[in-house]
Formats: structure tokens, sequence, C-alpha cells
């Protein structure tokens, strides 16, 4: 029955295009490392950060599915696990980051820093050796959960014993913890310690939620195109679309909750040392960005969201998934670029051609890895359920 449900072939024959495209436009990115270093390192991290949020927002959503074992996510299932193996590759990746580093933290030269109690916390905290310790660990947690979870469904589908889907979810209620925690310090470490003198106890939750709003977006693009065909089309119906638009309206709202709180926390509060974040990123260009993703990753998708009849059409939900998407980039650009330019906003060539560039090689990976198992989990326990409430339900 697993041979039916494969990936069909004018989708997987897309992975070389995509394979190709994403390497000749890494090769042309690469060019910026001798045009300019400090500016190529910078655009490599906003690049490598958004592609790494998917597959670590699908981790969180693979355990979340396991955890509450409902009919959304069984048809994702193995979307999300395709994405997760995707980890180790997305580890070496970051290898560059470490390599630069002292073109992106200013932590790196210890004598720019302009109080004693910041050259202290770079001693102890913000060094090269611990902040790779640090980032092995987070990489070692997300690749570990993603190895288990995914050898798990393997062997589910060659035995079927239910005793497996009890061990998933028994991980996946720790594993859920472990990984917010990791993510959280992450983000800390990575992003926030870019402006080392700043800092602010929810900027890690933003991530959480900012990564899994990406994955569950992206989750509902390819479900939209798998479902348009056999064998996808017999088994996702309009109800599992349904589900999967109301997670991510709350999401939306989860994301929009962090990021408003942060804000009006700091804001209150009115300290030099906590505003000096906001302040660039509030001015000129930068303003009316912040404005356009206040009304277009939140206001638009939270209204069009309460409709049921648009979470229950794939094609209009995928047009905000995507619309979505497409803010993630420009909420994740006007996070980190302002750390490196101030109020002076600019986009350089690097900026656009490097997300572009790892999204043709995630994306070609992606579709490899969705390729090499069925559809979806033959041997799992809810099969049959899911496909009768979807024949009920078409």
């Amino acid at each position: 029955m697993s041979t039916s449900f494969n990936l069909p072939l004018n989708i997987k024959a897309r992975q070389g295009i995509l394979l190709a495209g994403g390497a000749v436009l890494f090769a042309i990115f690469v060019v910026g490392l001798f045009l300019d270093r400090r500016q190529f390192f910078q655009s490599y991290l906003f690049g490598f950060t958004f592609w790494l949020g998917l597959s670590v927002g699908s981790l969180a959503l693979l355990m979340l599915q396991h955890l509450v074992s409902g009919g959304w996510g069984f048809v994702i299932r193995r979307v999300l696990e395709a994405a997760t193996r995707l980890l180790p590759l997305l580890a070496v990746f970051f290898i560059p980051v470490l390599i630069g580093a002292k073109w992106i933290y200013v932590w790196m030269d210890p004598q720019k820093l302009n109080t004693p109690a910041l050259q202290e916390k770079a001693h102890g905290y913000l060094n090269l050796p611990f902040f790779t310790i640090r980032a092995i660990v987070y990489f070692a947690i997300w690749i570990g959960l993603a190895f288990l979870l995914n050898r798990w469904s393997a062997q589910q589908d060659q035995a079927g014993d239910p005793l497996l889907k009890k061990r998933m979810s028994k991980l996946s209620g720790p594993g859920m913890v472990i990984l917010i925690f990791s993510v959280t310090f992450a983000a800390i470490d990575w992003y926030m310690s870019i402006t080392p003198a700043w800092s602010s106890t929810i900027y890690g939750f933003i991530f959480v939620a900012a990564w899994s709003l990406s994955a569950l977006a992206f989750v509902i693009a390819v479900m939209a195109r798998l479902s348009a065909e056999a064998p996808m089309r017999h088994v996702v119906a309009h109800l599992h679309f349904h589900d999967l638009g109301k997670l991510l309206l709350a999401i939306v709202m989860l994301w929009a909750y962090f990021a408003f709180s942060q804000y009006l926390i700091i804001w209150s509060g009115n300290l030099p040392e906590e505003i000096e974040w906001y302040m660039p990123r509030l001015h000129g260009a930068w303003g009316l960005i912040i404005l356009a993703v206040l009304i277009l990753h939140f206001g638009v998708p939270f209204l069009l969201l309460l409709s049921r009849s648009l979470k229950r059409d794939p094609r209009r939900l995928v047009m905000v998934a995507l619309l979505i998407l497409a803010m993630r980039v420009i909420d994740l650009f006007w996070m980190l670029k302002p750390s490196f330019t101030g109020e002076h906003f600019s986009v350089n060539w690097m900026d656009v051609v490097a997300p572009v560039a790892f999204g043709g090689l995630w994306l070609g990976a992606f579709l490899w890895q969705l390729g090499k198992r069925p559809l979806v989990p033959v041997n799992d326990p809810q099969f049959v359920t899911v496909l009768e409430q979807a024949e009920l339900k078409h």
C-alpha cells in the first residue's frame, strides 16, 4: 500500500531544478565574500536563519501533532518529518557563522564594548569557544529529537507496532519543553547578542512563535499543492485545512502577543539601555516596514482567518500562508539588519541573494527527503480512520 502514496513524479522532478538553481545562486553569493566580508556574513546569517526556522519550527509542530494525535497532524506528518531531516545539513551550514563571527558580533572584540560590565559579560559568556559549544548543544538537541521521531516513524511503517506511536508521544512532551528552551537560548546567542548591551526576556519566545508560524505556513502551502492531485487528494479533506487554518490563526495571535508584549514592556520602562534596540527600527523606512508588518503579518491574516469558508478552501488559505511567509522574511530582516546599519536603511544585493540561494538548496533537499517515504504513515493506527473521514468530508 505504501507505494500508492509516493510523491508524484512531476513534483519530485523539481528537486533537481531547485538544487541546481540554489547552487548557482549560492556560487554568485560567495562572490560577495571577496567584495565585502562583513556584508557577506551578515547576509549569510539572515538567509540561513529563515530556512533554519522552517526546520526547527517543523520539529515543534511534529511533536505537537504527536501529543494531540489530530487528523490534521496525521496528514502533514511526513512533510514535517522531511523538513526536520534537513537539520544535520543546516548544522553544517552554521559553520560559516562561526568562521565569520568577528564580522557579525561586536563582542568578538571586547575592547569595542564600552562598559566594564559588557566586557565582563563577553569574557564569561560571549566568547567564541563557549558560543560554539552552546551551538553544538542546540543542534545536538534538535537533531537528536528529529532522529528519534523519524526513526520510530520509519519503524512504524515497517512493523506497524502501536507501541511506537506511544513512544513518539511520550518523547514529544519533554521534547517540546527542551525545544522551546533551546530555541530561546539560541535566539539570545545568535541574534540578541548582536546588540550585546540590549536584552529582553521575551525575545527568544518571539523566535519560538515565529519559527513555528513559518513552518505551519510552509506546510499549508505544500499540502495545498499535494492535495491537488492523487494520492493526497483522497487523504486530505477540507476539514484538515480548516484545522490547519485555526492553528495558523492561533500562532499568528501568539506571535503578535509576544512581539507586542516585548514592545510594551520596554517602551513603558523607557530605559535608555532597553529602548536602544527599538529606536532605529521605528524611524524612517524601518518605521514604514514595521507598520507594513503590523498590517500584513497580523492584521490582514487575523481578519481573513476568522472566516470559516476561507480556512476550508485550500486555494484561499494558501494565499494567506504565502503572505505570512513573505512577511516573515521581511520581519526577520527588520529584526536583524538595523543591528548592523542603525537607522540607515539599505538592502544589499547579498541580502536578496542569500535567502533565495539557501531556499533553492533547502527546498531541493526537502523534496528529496519527502520522496524517500510514503506521503502518509500507512501503518499508523489513525490511517484507516483518517481515510474514512476524508471520504465522508470531501
